[in-house]
């Protein structure tokens, strides 16, 4: 019995805790990530197109000596390639793989605002009704009258997913090889 007690409390914690997000548009809709993928946000800029990339890869940028690549989010869902605004920035997120960690850029229309979402209030992804593949929602939430589409960025910018698409690219070389030449 004390066994279920301890199960249901550390639940019922889990429930009453917030969740932190940062909140950002994309094509005019509201997305957010977990705060503690973010690593940093900049300006958009800089970046090196790579040719025979799929048209989600808008190519890479230099951060502090690291090649970083960075992702059109919107191409990526399957929407045009995103018109750079004078909001339009790169969120740096680092991702976990069976390799370690990486960091990647994601190009967004502007950032809004760091909240703090209650878990309870998070709602399990649909299952149909959106215009992004399920998986790659960890929840919804209602958030100034709005529903905000919180992404699972592990699944988004999954990199063996992204590496499965280069791979199957006719050009042999690595996406670093690339990087390098291009580059140098």
């Amino acid at each position: 019995m004390g066994t279920l007690s301890q199960v249901l409390s550390s639940q019922e914690v889990a429930k009453n805790e917030a969740v932190q997000v940062l909140t950002f548009w994309m094509h005019g809709e509201m997305f957010a990530v977990g705060i503690l993928h973010v690593k940093e946000i900049i300006e958009y800029g800089q970046v090196t197109e790579i040719p025979l990339m799929p048209a989600f890869i808008r190519g890479v940028i230099n951060l502090r000596g690291s090649v970083v690549p960075v992702i059109d989010l919107g191409a990526r869902f399957g929407h045009e390639r995103q018109q750079i605004g004078k909001r339009s920035c790169i969120v740096i997120v680092e991702l976990k793989s069976e390799d370690g960690r990486h960091d990647m850029g994601m190009v967004v229309d502007s950032v809004s605002e760091v909240l703090d979402v209650p878990a309870a209030d998070i709602e399990p992804p649909p299952a149909f009704g959106s215009k992004i593949r399920a998986d790659f929602i960890h929840g919804m939430s209602k958030i100034n009258g709005g529903f905000v589409i919180l992404l699972n960025i592990d699944r988004v910018l999954s990199i063996d997913e992204i590496a499965t698409l280069l791979t199957a690219r006719e050009q042999g070389q690595s996406l670093e090889t690339e990087v390098r030449e291009k580059m140098a």
